[in-house]
């Protein structure tokens, strides 16, 4: 598989922001192996994220249909994307996609772009649609974490892994204005904990009142400010959650942009999150995360930063409808599992905030 002449690569990611950090390390090693120039075509999210990302020399954004978009783009627009994706030369195009999903569509797409060379898994014979196909065993033989999944995947091509973490790079002027408007939220605050509850699937929520209880634990057992993130519509929620939670307590819902959530999250002492974006950009901060994690995809844990993951199982009025996902649910979720409460998260903040609390003194 001779991918060295390889100089103007095409990455196929058209999820959200957390799908594509995970595919980063994978990325970095493209880059690093074949000196290429990097193309990522993803959603919006994705494009917000793609920022963080060094490696990534472009972005292409287009909202297709075969991912969950609030409107996707038609057939029109989709001859005319396979086009535009011909005019730019691409020597190959690489499809990253989690194991539920299918990767025929971007293959189709690399396919009418006439990409030379088409990386995927699938777990079917694609025939020409992906002329280096890589068989798919996730998840009846084995679950790889994400991060695995995307890393095995390019060195089925001869790319070198030096490096498998998520490494993320936040701009000097994104640093500036997230400084700029936490001290409009919180005036002169140094030390706080960051609190993502907002979800893109309901099947991944975590209850409201049990935010509350947790963010009162929390505020009131090691006097930190929290702060609720999240998106421009999530202001609600996290408005909701402010006014329960009470003092010390304040609600940043549409206030940071993706990178400007980056430097709050790096600042912050801790994490915690359901299973969403924000968890991946704390593992590529490095930052300690706790994440209250619905059974769907259990490959999305956090990746080599600290971390305690509560799981908890989704309730069979919203399970996914996916037959891999079902198939996942019956053999790794057989027994019940909860929410958890506070007091069983608490201990594991203490125990977070106490090594958060050693490093920052070993760095000063």
């Amino acid at each position: 598989m001779n991918w060295s002449g390889c100089r103007n690569i095409l990455i196929i990611r058209p999820d959200n922001m957390g799908d594509l950090l995970m595919s980063s390390p994978a990325i970095r090693a493209l880059k690093e192996t074949f000196n290429c120039r990097i193309t990522v075509l993803t959603s919006s999210l994705g494009a917000e994220a793609a920022t963080l990302i060094p490696e990534i020399d472009e972005t292409i954004v287009s909202p297709v249909g075969w991912v969950r978009n609030k409107k996707a783009i038609g057939p029109e627009e989709m001859f005319s994307l396979a086009l535009y994706l011909k005019s730019r030369s691409f020597d190959a195009a690489v499809v990253f996609n989690v194991y539920s999903q299918n990767p025929l569509p971007s293959a189709m797409l690399a396919w009418m772009a006439g990409i030379p060379k088409r990386l995927a898994y699938c777990r079917e014979n694609p025939y020409e649609l992906i002329n280096y196909w890589i068989p798919d065993k996730e998840p009846f033989t084995c679950i790889l974490h994400q991060v695995e999944r995307d890393l095995e995947l390019v060195k089925h091509i001869g790319v070198k892994i030096t490096d498998d973490h998520i490494r993320l790079h936040i701009e000097d002027s994104s640093i500036d204005t997230s400084k700029i408007k936490l001290a409009g939220l919180i005036p002169n605050v140094s030390e706080y904990v960051v609190i993502h509850a907002g979800v893109s699937e309901l099947k991944r929520a975590y209850p409201n009142e049990k935010w509350v209880e947790l963010a009162r634990a929390v505020s009131e057992k090691f006097g930190l400010p929290i702060i609720f993130t999240g998106s421009k519509a999530e202001k609600p929620l996290t408005e909701k959650l402010q006014k329960e939670t009470g003092d010390n307590s304040y609600s940043a819902a549409g206030l940071f942009d993706i990178p400007e959530l980056a430097a709050l999250i790096k600042g912050s002492r801790l994490l915690i999150s359901v299973n969403t974006g924000p968890v991946h950009i704390a593992a590529g901060l490095k930052v300690p995360v706790i994440v209250l994690y619905a059974r769907t995809n259990p490959q999305h844990v956090p990746w080599k930063t600290e971390s305690r993951v509560f799981e908890f199982n989704v309730s069979s009025r919203i399970e996914s409808k996916n037959e891999v996902i079902r198939y996942v649910n019956r053999t790794l979720y057989k027994h019940p599992l909860p929410y958890p409460d506070a007091s069983q998260i608490i201990p594991s903040v203490h125990e977070l905030l106490s090594q958060s609390a050693v490093q920052s003194s070993s760095q000063v």
